[in-house]
């Protein structure tokens, strides 16, 4: 029987694993997280007295069903939680659990890592207070913390007015809800968006909660600059009549959106092609997520799609194992799949659009700007090694000549910003800049753990 291996507990990991069980399969199921749900489904910790029911509102029936199928699934699969996944090699995984290295090795590994905030530099983003909007509500689904009294949400995602409304029935002060995309070009996305009628409805009502509670709404805006001696108290920005405003803040959550996180699947083996409408290398997979022989890429770690379109693909990837495997197949339930995820995932393109990456003004940011916090390099530094003779016109490149992209993230943070300042400096588009390549440890481990585990 083929060693069958989850990286992953979202969504699409658990999903993945329903498909495997049910054909009479124990596959394993590593976690990097304590509990199984991944970010977007989290649960608190068990003595937390918060009510996920208020603070999940629409969502609240899909996170408790979800969390109640994975309680169904322990017994029938090996649940490894607090475990990871920091190096692949060949057909082995290296893992960390409690500080314990371990090797795992598979014939089939399921990649479902999920995504990560993708965040804009801009002056004054390091400040103490700052958070990602991610970052945002994992302080509040996990500790029950808000990050601030009176919070600034800046950035372009439909996350914005969501993560504003946990925050503002949870208590905060919510200072201004600040996107950079103008509402035209979202009027413009409407016949993508519209692929996914109960997902836009409920974007809507997002917005309109928030109109309805008072709380200033910009499109279009430019930031300029989030000020503060020591820790956040405004963020100060151009609307999009051109005019200077001001909003007294003691923290801003900061998000463009989600990406896919791909360095295990980089590490893996999957080739990646640029895509021009999310601005991002992401893996090459069949229509049922094969990236190779062996390699299946599932849920918002290959392509963002949101919580269903996870589990179809999750579902879609477990179905491709059990095909290569020889199982017989319900070819009728694999289309249908097939068909939401295409679905799904068109309407995240719409998302794209309605909520751009904002190249322009990333490319325009001054050079006192730090792009690399792990590393503490300047938009300038990167600018001035280009300029020299023969100087880099590739990430790699430009990583190895500046340490930018070095750091503790591996360049998971500065990557996109480092990508499109590349770009402008040398003329070219985001696919000619390159993509920074993966490499192990993913995550920083002790010294003495990578020597145990190689």
């Amino acid at each position: 029987m083929a060693d069958i291996v989850i990286v992953g507990a979202g969504p699409a990991g658990i999903s993945a694993a329903e498909v495997l069980c049910a054909k009479g399969l124990r596959p394993i199921l590593i976690d990097e997280g304590a509990r199984a749900g991944g970010q977007g489904y989290r649960r608190p910790a068990d003595d937390l007295a918060l009510d996920m029911n208020r603070l999940m509102g629409s969502e609240a029936q899909r996170y408790a069903a979800l969390h109640r199928r994975f309680e169904a699934l322990l017994p029938a699969i090996d649940y490894r939680p607090r475990t990871l996944v920091w190096a692949i090699d060949g057909k082995q995984l290296h893992l960390l659990h409690e500080g314990k290295a371990e090797t795992l090795a598979f014939d089939k590994l399921l990649i479902a890592s999920g995504a990560m905030d993708r965040v804009a530099p801009m002056p004054g983003w390091t400040l103490p207070g700052v958070f990602t909007l991610g970052g945002a509500q994992v302080a509040l689904k996990d500790q029950g913390c808000l990050i601030g009294s009176r919070v600034a949400f800046l950035g372009s995602s439909p996350l914005l007015t969501l993560a504003a409304k946990q925050y503002r029935d949870m208590g905060a002060d919510i200072a201004v809800i600040a996107d950079t995309t103008p509402l035209s070009a979202k009027a413009a996305a409407m016949p993508a968006l519209l692929r996914a009628p109960r997902t836009l409805l409920r974007g809507l009502w997002y917005m309109g909660a928030s109109l309805r509670a008072g709380t200033a709404m910009l499109h279009g805006v430019t930031p300029v600059a989030i000020e503060g001696a020591g820790r956040v108290e405004a963020l100060v920005l151009r609307d999009a009549q051109g005019r200077e405003r001001r909003f007294a803040c003691d923290a801003v959550a900061l998000g463009y959106g989600l990406k896919p996180e791909t360095q295990l699947a980089d590490l893996a083996g999957a080739q990646f092609a640029y895509d021009t409408d999310f601005r991002l290398f992401l893996p090459e997979i069949d229509r049922m997520g094969r990236a190779r022989p062996g390699l299946y890429l599932a849920g918002d770690g290959v392509r963002i799609g949101g919580a269903d379109a996870a589990e179809a693909s999750g579902a879609l990837a477990a179905h491709a194992i059990l095909s290569d495997i020889g199982q017989t197949q319900d070819i009728e339930a694999i289309r249908q799949l097939a068909r939401q995820v295409e679905r799904l995932r068109s309407f995240q393109r719409g998302l794209a659009l309605a909520f751009a990456w904002p190249k322009a003004q990333i490319a325009a940011l001054p050079d006192s700007v730090t792009l690399c916090r792990c590393e503490n390099v300047t938009i300038g530094e990167v600018r001035t090694a280009m300029a020299r003779d023969l100087g880099p016109v590739e990430v790699n490149r430009v990583k190895a000549m500046t340490r930018c992209g070095m750091g503790r993230c591996q360049g998971r943070v500065c990557g996109p910003a480092l990508q499109e300042i590349v770009a402008a400096s040398a003329g070219s588009d985001g696919a000619t800049a390159g993509r920074l390549r993966g490499q192990a440890p993913v995550k920083p481990i002790a010294l003495a753990a990578a020597g145990d585990g190689a």
